[in-house]
């Protein structure tokens, strides 16, 4: 698999404070990859670093396969657009003025393709208005159309909508979707609003105390997150042979107690169970969330560092 950008060990301590401990993760390229984790994980931490806004205490990181300490690494900065923690904009500026800002600070040859990056984030009807008159939505899809400039291939977005309106989101999903789909750019979005996420991203990678707890792909986490069924009866023993027999994934919690993850009538359950000797005697339907996913998760891991 290719990777946009890998880490390997990174680390960033401010004296005694560890922002990064250790981390290592990679972006597989044309993904959309959530990297989660509450405020002050260290997630506006590894997007400053990957940046080249602050420098690693320790460790290493790769972008398209260039080191950070490679002379080459500014080149391969240039395939990165970012928005980090909020959009740099003059707020004095129309977009149009804004854009132009933008491509003279790139040193690009003309302003061709301002109007096309500034329809394809529905901006390109704003006329003379002001940028500081501008809705929060307007204001960043306007950081994601000068994020843009220069083309590149990899963007990153740190909180995209933070404080967005539920019209506001909707907009910002469709066009990383639309971004991700149709110009095949990989993006590393830090975010602790999982059920947005849920509706984005291809890959997780979720952060604690600045270190990667777990990375897992968006179709394994859906697995993991599912409907299942919390059971009690009289031998979990004989229960785990039906389900082998029947086929079914199972989790045994005790002698009396096990999750099934499968969806059953209950009669047609306590029929299967009772034909072997085993009395059901309790079903409840459950669902793991995201968000209870990623605190039990986060739990564990403070509890095997504690």
């Amino acid at each position: 698999m290719d990777y946009v950008l890998e880490t390997n060990g990174l680390c960033k301590y401010y004296r005694r404070f560890k922002a990064l401990d250790g981390l290592t993760m990679q972006v597989p390229k044309g993904a959309i990859y959530g990297f989660v984790g509450r405020n002050g994980a260290g997630k506006t931490t590894l997007i400053r670093l990957v940046c080249g806004l602050q420098q690693p205490t320790g460790g290493e990181f790769f972008l398209y396969g260039t080191r950070h300490t490679d002379r080459k690494i500014a080149k391969a900065r240039r395939h990165i657009g970012a928005v980090v923690e909020s959009p740099a904009y003059y707020g004095d500026m129309n977009a149009v003025e804004n854009m132009k800002m933008q491509y003279a600070t790139l040193g690009l040859p003309s302003y061709d393709g301002i109007d096309a990056l500034l329809k394809l984030v529905h901006l390109h009807d704003t006329g003379k208005k002001r940028v500081k008159d501008y809705s929060l939505g307007m204001r960043q899809r306007l950081g994601i159309a000068l994020a843009l400039c220069g083309d590149p291939d990899l963007l990153i977005l740190d909180e995209p909508i933070n404080g967005l309106d539920p019209q506001g989101i909707i907009e910002m999903r469709e066009l990383i979707l639309s971004l991700n789909r149709e110009k095949n750019i990989t993006f590393l979005i830090s975010s602790h609003i999982l059920e947005e996420l849920a509706k984005l991203v291809t890959h997780y990678g979720f952060i604690d105390s600045g270190k990667l707890i777990q990375q897992i792909s968006a179709e394994e986490l859906d697995a993991r997150c599912r409907k299942y069924l919390h059971v009690k009866v009289t031998n979990t023993a004989i229960l785990a042979q039906v389900m082998d027999k029947l086929g079914t994934e199972y989790e045994i919690l005790s002698e009396t107690e096990a999750y099934l993850y499968r969806i059953f009538q209950i009669s047609e359950l306590s029929a299967a169970l009772s034909a072997k000797g085993c009395d059901l005697l309790s079903v409840t339907e459950r669902e793991e969330s995201l968000e209870n996913y990623f605190l039990d998760l986060v739990g564990n891991a403070g509890g095997e560092t504690a």
